[in-house]
């Protein structure tokens, strides 16, 4: 494994990241309800089981996917009714106050793992990246790096996120339009639960 592997690497993943889909839309939801700590918190979350899907995807999950096709569907099902769950959550709670709808510390953190364990088809997308920019050799100290380059990738774009959102000017545009917001993200959340669960 090279650096410049890696740099494409990371290049993929920020490009993936600023892809408008589940897991961008909950933390920056989160960042501007609940301030730069749930941002990163949730950040962390987020992080934590995408980096778990790259190893994953390292040591053969889409092999076993694709032997034992029941278990992807049984982790897609789940990861469908995860996301229509969060997105009736937020219509439902549009206009209750903020500090009811942002979830705190250490539930941030948890909310933001189970949005990206809501998508089975991570592993996928990673198993897929990483057959392309790396040589099938690597050892088992250049796929924990990988992980970590991963993990501390998607804590920097999110942390980042969290510091630009949680500003008086971002929270009070979003404190104005928070029906709105909310409600906008439930549905674009529902969305893709349901296409998580229809599709295939």
């Amino acid at each position: 494994m090279t650096w410049t592997q890696l740099l494409a690497f990371n290049l993929t993943l920020l490009a993936a990241m600023a892809a408008p889909g589940p897991a961008l839309l909950y933390a920056l939801r989160q960042s501007i309800a609940g301030g730069f700590r749930t941002g990163l918190a949730t950040g962390a979350g987020l992080g934590l089981v995408a980096a778990a899907w790259t190893g994953a995807a390292l040591l053969g999950l889409d092999a076993l996917f694709r032997l034992v096709p029941w278990a992807y569907l049984v982790l897609k099902i789940a990861g469908a009714l995860y996301l229509l769950r969060v997105a009736w959550g937020l219509w439902r709670d549009a206009r209750a106050p903020v500090s009811d709808s942002a979830q705190p510390g250490a539930r941030a953190f948890l909310g933001g793992m189970l949005v990206n364990l809501a998508n089975p088809k991570s592993v996928l997308f990673a198993a897929s990246v990483l057959l392309l920019i790396f040589p099938p050799d690597l050892g088992l100290a250049q796929k924990a790096l990988i992980v970590a380059n991963h993990f501390a990738v998607e804590v920097t774009v999110y942390g980042a996120f969290a510091a630009l959102l949680s500003t008086p000017p971002a929270r009070a545009g979003y404190l104005r339009l928070k029906p709105v917001i909310d409600r906008a993200a439930a549905l674009i959340l529902g969305a893709l639960g349901l296409r998580l669960l229809t599709g295939r």
